[in-house]
């Protein structure tokens, strides 16, 4: 029996686990995902690997071995990222071969706090690619303003690239305008496009979370009737605008050098309110060429309860723009929603970082030398 998310696969949308850690391949649990929930990549962040490492004693001999030489916070964070994120970056070796370099990846993220530092951003990734050495890793970069022309620059140089804290329609179409110029420019060095592989991650939960608070605001009947539905509508705008720029006579002469198509990638997918269908975000964005990064808890879900996949389109589209303009028409100002939504966005992974710092710190200052 065909199992729902298989069913998904089956529709054109990969499946992502937005989680990871060593409890996850020590047990065999990402093993179990790839065979049994058709997950075939898995993304990772701060936030994530914070609880990963200060919620369990799993890390606890390479925390002892680190400290005992003396290592700080930074380089710790590093090494235990590092080990698991190449670790799961094997377990999914023979998804990335089966799918010929379509799937298979792994995200590891550059440092939060470098978000709105080109130069910096760069380097790091860079070393993120040394570290790793693996075909199967994306290196996560934020789409903030200084982190557009980075994107450029590592995908020029043959870097593979996941584009994170998407939020905007127009920061969308420069992603992959950045995506479209990197892949020029490897092209023009000489390089062969079809190892340079490229998602770009577009957060959907949190607008409605944004625009649902500011529609309660205003009260009224057209507000109320529009709540939980301005993020869909987003997103299906976003995958709008996908197909028109890799329609298009530029992507056109790329593809017949080679190159492959940078695939919209569907983050922040759990829903945040309770009263909202807890598979919202996943039954109501499936499209041929995207990706699904979803949590454990989501993924459970749809296995569960989730209903048969139905790929949105023209008339969804559609909708999608009459919703957006029911939105300004009742007074919320998109522009000042993504403004909002990418600051937040970026200091909150900020946050989680300096957490994880601090709680580092914290562990490496009371573990036993060896």
């Amino acid at each position: 029996m065909i199992s729902p998310l298989e069913q998904v696969a089956i529709a054109g949308q990969s499946v992502w686990s937005d989680q990871i850690s060593r409890q996850m391949l020590d047990s065999g649990e990402l093993a179990l995902r790839i065979e049994r929930d058709a997950v075939t990549g898995v993304t990772s962040n701060p936030s994530i690997f914070a609880k990963a490492i200060v919620g369990s004693d799993d890390y606890e001999g390479q925390l002892r071995e680190m400290a005992d030489r003396g290592a700080s916070a930074d380089e710790v964070i590093a090494a235990l990222m590092g080990a698991d994120i190449q670790r799961a970056c094997d377990a999914l070796a023979a998804v990335h071969r089966d799918t010929e370099g379509r799937d298979g990846y792994v995200s590891v993220e550059v440092t939060p706090t470098l978000a709105h530092d080109t130069e910096a951003t760069v380097a790091e990734a860079r070393e993120w690619v040394k570290r790793i050495d693996r075909p199967n890793l994306l290196v996560k970069v934020p789409a903030t303003e200084a982190g557009i022309p980075a994107i450029a620059q590592l995908i020029g140089e043959g870097i593979s690239i996941n584009v994170t804290l998407i939020f905007s329609l127009d920061r969308y179409r420069a992603v992959m305008n950045a995506y479209l110029d990197g892949i020029e420019r490897y092209i023009e060095a000489g390089g062969g496009p079809a190892k340079v592989a490229s998602v770009a991650s577009f957060f959907v939960s949190r607008m409605d979370v944004e625009v649902d608070r500011r529609l309660s605001d205003i009260g009224t009947d057209d507000a109320s009737a529009i709540q939980g539905r301005t993020a869909i509508a987003n997103t299906q705008l976003a995958y709008e605008s996908f197909l028109d720029t890799f329609r298009g006579e530029r992507w056109q002469r790329l593809v017949a050098a080679g190159a492959r198509i940078q695939r919209p990638l569907w983050a922040s997918t759990s829903t945040k309110n309770p009263s909202y269908p807890d598979t919202l975000y996943v039954h109501e964005l499936i499209a041929p060429h995207t990706v699904n990064t979803m949590p454990l808890e989501t993924i459970d879900a749809y296995q569960d309860h989730g209903p048969r996949p139905v790929a949105f389109g023209p008339e969804e589209i559609a909708a999608a723009h009459a919703t957006l303009q029911a939105m300004t028409d009742v007074g919320v100002d998109y522009d000042d929603v993504m403004a909002v939504l990418e600051t937040e966005g970026v200091d909150k992974f900020i946050a989680s970082w300096n957490d994880l710092v601090s709680d580092v710190e914290s562990q490496l200052s009371v573990v036993d030398p060896l």
